[in-house]
C-alpha cells in the first residue's frame, strides 16, 4: 500500500516535561540495544518522574527487561527487512492510546520511523537514515561508521533534541543491565548429577551475526578450551550462542584435543538456552572469551570478566565498555575493513591472535 502522507497530518507540538510518557524504539541487535541503555538512563536522570516504553522485538527484549529505568515492553514480532504494513498500522493504532509526548527511534531504517509517524506521536527523535525526512522531524546527521563516536555515545547525543535539553550532559557512563530474580536458571542443574565451581565457569561465545570477518578460527577457540581445562581440573567451559552456532561449538568440542573427562567439562549449549538464560550463565560465569559481538556487550553491561576479540571490526567504534573488559586487536593496515568476510581472503586479522595470547589475558 502507498503511503498517503497528507491523509496524517501532524499533531501540534507537545510540551515534554517530567511527566511524559516516552517511547523507544529499540534496535534489532543485542549489542546495539546493550548500548543504548546509557540513553534510556541518560532520559530517566533528566525527566525523573517519565514513564519509558520500549518498542522491541521478541528477540531483544530480555535486554531491555533487564534495564530497571524501563516501565513496560512492547514485544512485537516485526521482521527485519520486511514492510508489515497492515501489522504497523495496527500497532500505530494502538499506541496512538497511550498519549506518547516523545519518542526516540534507534534504528536508522525507513520502516523504524513509520510507526510513531502513524501513532502520531509529537517529538520523533533520531537520526536521518534512510529517506525518512518527515518520519523524524528532531534529527542529527548520520554520521559514517569511519568517524561515528562509539555508540553508547551515538545514542546518547540524540538526547540533546529533546526540547528544553539542548545543553543538558550527555550521559556516556557505561551500559549497566541487571538480570532479574525470574530470569536467574539453576546452572547447577544444567551440569545434571556434577556439580560445578562457579567461579571456574567460563563462557565462549564464538558467533558474530555479521560474518566470519568477525569470528575467531574455530581451531583456537579449540586449543584455547585444551590450554584452560588442562590447567585448571575444577573448569568447566560453555559455549554460548544461537541456533546458527550450534555447529561451532560443536566443532570446538571435536577439535578440543583433551582426555574423555577433560572434554566432558566442555558444553556445546548454543541454540539450546534463551536470551534470558544466556544472560544469567554470563552472570554466573568466572570469565568470558567472545568476538565482537552482542554477547560480548552483554558481559560488559553484567561487568563480567572477559576477552574480547576484535579483527574487521574498530574496538574504539563498539567497545566493550568495563574496566574487567581486556581487548585484542592487531590494528593491521588491512583493519578495519568492516567487510563480512576478508577481502584477502587470509584473515590475518584473526588468524594472528594466537589462543596462548587469549589465555594469558585470562590472567589464569
Amino acid at each position: 500500500m502507498e503511503l498517503n502522507i497528507a491523509s496524517f497530518p501532524e499533531p501540534r507540538p507537545t510540551v515534554i516535561n517530567s511527566g511524559s510518557r516516552i517511547l523507544i524504539i529499540a534496535p534489532n541487535w543485542i549489542g546495539d540495544a546493550v548500548m543504548s541503555q546509557p540513553l534510556i538512563a541518560a532520559i530517566k536522570q533528566a525527566l525523573p518522574a517519565c514513564a519509558i516504553d520500549v518498542l522491541t522485538t521478541p528477540w531483544v527484549a530480555p535486554i531491555y527487561r533487564a534495564c530497571v529505568e524501563v516501565n513496560h515492553l512492547i514485544e512485537a514480532p516485526l521482521q527485519h527487512g520486511k514492510l508489515q504494513w497492515q501489522a504497523r498500522l495496527q500497532l500505530a493504532k494502538q499506541l496512538r492510546l497511550a498519549n506518547y509526548a516523545c519518542c526516540f527511534v534507534l534504528p536508522n531504517s525507513l520502516k523504524a520511523a513509520l510507526i510513531p509517524w502513524l501513532a502520531k506521536i509529537p517529538v520523533r527523535i533520531g537520526y536521518r537514515g534512510e529517506m525518512r525526512f518527515g518520519l523524524i522531524n528532531q534529527a542529527l546527521a548520520n554520521p559514517s561508521k569511519a568517524n561515528r563516536t562509539p555508540m553508547v555515545e551515538h545514542y546518547a547525543n540524540l538526547l540533546r533534541l529533546l526540547p528544553g535539553f539542548t545543553a543538558w550532559p550527555i550521559n556516556t557512563k557505561p551500559a549497566h543491565l541487571h538480570i532479574p530474580t525470574g530470569d536467574q536458571i539453576d546452572i547447577q542443574a544444567r551440569f545434571g548429577r556434577e556439580q560445578i565451581a562457579l567461579d571456574a565457569l567460563y563462557v565462549f561465545s564464538p558467533g558474530a551475526e555479521f560474518g566470519p570477518a568477525k569470528r575467531w578460527p574455530i581451531a583456537h577457540f579449540a586449543k584455547l578450551a585444551a590450554l584452560i581445562l588442562q590447567q585448571n581440573a575444577r573448569a568447566h567451559i560453555v559455549i554460548l550462542g544461537g541456533d546458527s552456532d550450534a555447529e561451532m561449538g560443536q566443532l570446538i568440542q571435536t577439535q578440543t584435543a583433551l582426555p574423555a573427562v577433560s572434554a566432558a567439562r566442555l558444553h556445546n549449549w548454543c541454540g539450546t538456552t534463551s536470551l534470558n538464560q544466556a544472560l544469567a550463565t554470563i552472570a554466573n560465569c568466572q570469565a568470558m572469551v567472545s568476538n565482537d559481538s552482542g554477547l560480548m556487550h552483554v558481559a560488559a553491561a553484567l561487568q563480567i570478566f572477559q576477552v574480547a576479540i576484535f579483527g574487521s571490526s574498530d574496538p574504539r567504534h563498539t567497545p566493550p565498555q568495563s574496566s574487567k573488559a581486556r581487548v585484542i586487536w592487531l590494528h593491521l593496515s588491512c583493519s578495519p575493513c568492516y567487510q563480512r568476510t576478508c577481502p584477502l581472503g587470509t584473515l590475518a586479522c584473526l588468524q594472528e591472535i594466537t589462543p596462548a595470547q587469549v589465555f594469558a589475558a585470562l590472567n589464569l
